[in-house]
């Protein structure tokens, strides 16, 4: 779901919920936008550039920087799903996900 944000003339949330099969990682990217993650289900491993490894269980949560890299999105296990919500607040129409190549 997107909605722009009536009270933030530009600026838009857009709400999703992401599911990593077992093993399943992200490649490097960006949001280009304030990410808030809440993990629903299994366990994930999530680092920002600069920042440390940490594992999440249900109930926790997990921020990203605008400007920041994301340099691991990964299921901590390879034998069980994970499942997370991600609330972006974003610029209006911009994407959701931009791959990083360093």
């Amino acid at each position: 779901m997107t909605k722009e944000l009536a009270n933030v003339p530009g600026k838009e949330v857009t709400m999703l919920s992401v599911q990593y099969a077992p093993g399943a990682a992200d490649p490097v990217h960006r949001h280009n936008a304030a990410a808030f993650v809440y993990v629903l289900e299994g366990s994930i491993v999530m680092q920002m550039k600069g920042g440390k490894k940490m594992t999440l269980h249900p109930g926790q949560t997990f921020y990203e920087d605008p400007h920041g890299v994301h340099l691991v999105g990964k299921n901590a296990s390879d034998t069980v799903p994970a499942k997370f919500l991600v609330f972006l607040i974003k610029e209006k129409d911009a994407p959701v996900l931009v791959p990083v190549t360093e």
